[in-house]
């Protein structure tokens, strides 16, 4: 019997279980954790800026709100949370951005 290729095969298995696990999180969670939001933000409570739970309570998950959202994350904005602003994110696409707050919009 060939315990390299039994060892090779196993392992090869744990790995693409784990990524297929990785693949499994929505696409916004995966870009969030990617980007420097979880420097204000937290899923459950308020860090600089309002938790994601707070957000999505706040707003109700419509296209109307993703493209608002979406826009504030990639412009900034100020006033809506308290005095201090949200850092604006110019480089980032308006698909990624609302497939952000697509995720955060979800949280409960």
């Amino acid at each position: 019997m060939n315990y390299k290729f039994i060892a090779t095969a196993f392992f090869m298995g744990i790995f693409l279980s784990v990524k297929a696990q990785d693949t499994n999180e929505p696409l916004g969670k995966q870009l969030i954790s990617k980007s420097d939001c979880k420097s204000c933000h937290t899923e459950k409570s308020k860090l600089i800026g309002p938790s994601y739970k707070d957000i999505a309570a706040k707003y109700p998950s419509n296209s109307k709100n993703i493209s608002l959202l979406a826009g504030k994350v990639i412009k900034g904005g100020a006033g809506v949370w308290g005095q201090i602003p949200m850092t604006p994110h110019p480089q980032m696409s308006k698909k990624d951005a609302e497939e952000m707050v697509k995720y955060i919009l979800t949280i409960k």
